[in-house]
């Protein structure tokens, strides 16, 4: 299947501001690319792209004082089979864990595990290892959470969700994540594109955020806030917790002034039409 996918946000600074935005596709969907994203700033700015130590590409440019927008639109090509699940995949003991994936041990800015070790062991200690363990802590945590756009808070850290009991996808995200870590599995922060494909159309269409579990020897994706295996998702960027993968990153005060967002399942379509295509079913 082709999946169509792209943004238009417009950013207001008082003054020339730099920043860094992270709205790129993901190398690891490189090769499955249809039509490359074709990127527009309005007025036109200089950009320059560079990895950080996630591997995630980055764009530095200087936002003019004023309203500065930023379009992209591409096409990728998917298997259209959902997440892949593997009840059989285990956990491996820290000492036998890749040297990159220890890093996904650890607390992080959104991520106190330090605050929520105890919980976590109390709560899944006794679940047996592996697939089942991760799935318990995601059915906790989808369980838990009201999910509420207007309860949004930048600043919500996972302890806090795990207290406050509303949030948004980056919040199941953060609290799944520190429960993995906190039971000594690997997780990280994703975000992304996943659009509504093969489920009902519920809300406005947004950037979302999930998991990776490094289990069974891989990494493999779960997805607190919807809990089921979805078709389509491409993946943006990757990192500890949110801090890591801002999608825009500005040195300076900027006010977000218009915010969309598109992921379509285009494969009767192609992918020639140069304008986006409207937000909603």
């Amino acid at each position: 299947m082709l999946i169509r996918y792209g943004y238009d946000i417009t950013l207001t600074c008082t003054r020339p501001t730099p920043m860094i935005s992270l709205l790129a596709l993901h190398d690891d969907r490189r090769p499955d690319v249809h039509a490359p994203e074709q990127i527009v700033t309005t007025p036109p700015v200089g950009i320059r792209t560079y990895r950080d130590l996630y591997g995630n590409t980055c764009r530095r440019f200087v936002a003019p004082a004023g309203d500065l927008a930023l379009w992209g639109d591409g096409t990728v090509e998917d298997d259209g089979a959902p997440d892949p699940v593997d009840w059989t995949a285990d956990e491996a003991p820290v000492a036998d864990l890749p040297d990159d994936t220890l890093v996904y041990l650890l607390g992080s800015r959104y991520c106190e595990t330090d605050l929520l070790s105890q919980t976590a062991w109390d709560m899944f200690g006794t679940v047996p290892q592996g697939w089942g363990r991760v799935q318990a802590v995601c059915n906790f945590v989808n369980e838990h959470i009201a999910f509420d756009y207007l309860s949004a808070r930048a600043t919500r850290t996972a302890h806090e969700t795990f207290h406050e009991r509303v949030g948004v996808c980056r919040d199941y995200a953060h609290l799944a994540i520190t429960l993995c870590r906190c039971m000594n599995i690997p997780a990280r922060y994703v975000n992304g594109y996943l659009g509504d494909i093969g489920v009902p159309i519920l809300d406005p269409m947004d950037f979302s955020a999930w998991i990776e579990v490094y289990i069974g020897g891989r990494w493999m994706t779960f997805d607190p806030r919807n809990n089921v295996p979805r078709i389509g998702r491409i993946v943006v960027a990757r990192g500890r917790d949110a801090a890591d993968v801002p999608l825009v990153n500005s040195f300076g005060a900027h006010t977000l002034k218009a915010f969309r967002v598109w992921t379509y399942d285009v494969t009767d379509f192609g992918a020639g039409n140069p304008e986006p295509p409207p937000q909603g079913p």
